[in-house]
């Protein structure tokens, strides 16, 4: 269930805690039954051909495990998320879609502002397009992969965006939306504001850099899951704590990109803003292709892996520890992918989409890069060296400490974007810092350092 109402904003004085936890702006239920949709097909698939002797289907049959399996996945996760959104918790009827549903019957439509927003939507697909093809890691591994789908998605998603935008246009509030005040610029009509059309290329570059990302990654995890055999790994703690994991970032990369795709009012679900720092986005670019190949990845600047090993050749041969370490690698794990699911369709980087209070965000503001940053660590070791250099290992350190700065930075720059838009987050965010079980202690922790630090 949902966290319970909070006061609201005028109720909480500035520097007064709240007495309650906020609400979400997401019910449990919706990420609950994404997860049970995602996890059903996977069953589905892995016991395809189970199945299809059952039912007589005739021809040979295998597991489906493959990219259109995958994709028909995200299909299968967001389908339930939108039925619960729109028929249970109604989205589409809260203040925050700027929509209203009685306009239909009183506005008359304007052709002009439709056209001007299908057009200024129109270029900013089409420059987005340039960009691909201009980057040239987007036409290797996975990316190619992405790029793929969204060459077929993109010429139906023009033809149907004038309907939608026609359609969305009657009952907007307000229908000069980002999108309209960038095709305004393009026309040269009156009255589009700059900063109007620096929020929606935040938007959309937001949408295109992590779209692509995310489907690029969906097919891999997915036929390593569907494909696993359980019958070899059952007793080898090792195996089968990283299909495990695999199966949690799998889940955590089908909510995600389900997040990606469905960017609209009507299931509340829009990009509401951008993060407006440059911090921001420096702090999370440098986490995703291309940068991390050459700053974390790959041995790279920031590399923490050089001669090392990962947790299963420390601990061989030591089955009671192997078997403790694989279930505390999936904890930490489970806490990142749960992260993820009770966003439900809201998930995206440098976005504020709405608030979320319940799930592991009862507990810490960051669970996601809580967690991933502490697997780091106990999944790599990077103090364990096989070359013995003490000099190798103090490197490793070093260079995973400074991923956790990084970390450290996104997430202050997350709460600094939150904190300027929502009366909800600054209640999330000072209930939490002096009520959150990890962010609380955390907290009186960084202001006693502070206060020991300006003392010397």
């Amino acid at each position: 269930m949902s966290a319970p109402a909070s006061p609201s904003a005028s109720e909480v004085r500035p520097g007064q805690t709240p007495t309650r936890l906020p609400a979400s702006d997401v019910s449990s239920m919706v990420g609950i039954l994404g997860l049970a949709g995602l996890l059903s097909w996977i069953a589905f698939c892995r016991y395809w051909p189970e199945i299809a002797g059952a039912v007589g289907v005739p021809g040979v049959h295998i597991r489906l495990s493959g990219p259109k399996a995958a994709l028909f996945g995200l299909v299968m996760s967001a389908l339930p998320m939108v039925i619960w959104s729109v028929f249970v918790d109604k989205v589409h009827l809260r203040a925050s879609t700027g929509l209203d549903w009685s306009l239909r019957k009183t506005r008359s439509r304007d052709s002009q502002t439709t056209r001007t927003k299908i057009i200024g939507l129109w270029v900013t697909w089409a420059v987005i397009g340039g960009l691909y093809v201009m980057g040239r890691w987007y036409w290797q591994g996975g990316y190619g992969f992405a790029l793929t789908v969204i060459g077929y998605a993109i010429i139906p998603a023009a033809l149907l965006s004038i309907p939608y935008v026609r359609w969305i246009d009657g009952v907007m509030v307000n229908p000069r939306d980002h999108s309209w005040h960038f095709g305004a610029l393009l026309l040269r009509q009156e009255g589009w504001e700059w900063d109007e059309v620096k929020k929606h290329w935040r938007s959309w570059i937001i949408k295109g850099f992590f779209t692509a990302f995310m489907l690029s990654i969906v097919p891999a995890g997915f036929a390593y899951v569907v494909n696993a055999d359980l019958q070899t790994i059952l007793n080898n703690p090792a195996i089968v704590g990283i299909l495990l994991i695999e199966l949690l970032f799998v889940i955590d990369v089908q909510i995600g990109t389900v997040g990606y795709v469905l960017t609209n009012r009507p299931l509340d679900a829009h990009i509401r803003s951008g993060n407006p720092f440059l911090g921001g986005w420096v702090a999370a670019m440098i986490c995703y292709p291309p940068l991390v190949w050459g700053i974390i990845g790959n041995g790279m600047v920031l590399g923490y892996e050089n001669q090392t090993r990962d947790w299963t050749y420390w601990l061989a041969g030591n089955e009671i520890l192997l078997w403790g370490w694989a279930a505390w690698l999936v904890l930490l794990t489970a806490i990142y992918a749960a992260a993820t699911v009770v966003f439900g369709m809201r998930f995206s980087n440098l976005t504020y989409r709405g608030v979320i209070t319940h799930g592991p965000f009862k507990y810490t503001r960051h669970p996601a890069y809580l967690s991933k940053n502490i697997f780091w660590w106990c999944s790599v070791m990077p103090f364990l060296v096989t070359s013995d250099s003490m000099a190798d290992a103090v490197r490793n350190v070093f260079a995973l400490l400074c991923v956790n700065a990084i970390y450290y930075w996104r997430a202050k720059t997350e709460e600094a974007h939150l904190l300027a838009e929502d009366p909800k987050y600054r209640e999330y965010h000072a209930w939490m810092e002096e009520n959150g079980v990890i962010t609380a202690p955390l907290d009186r922790l960084g202001k006693r350092l502070m206060l020991l630090f300006s003392q010397t």
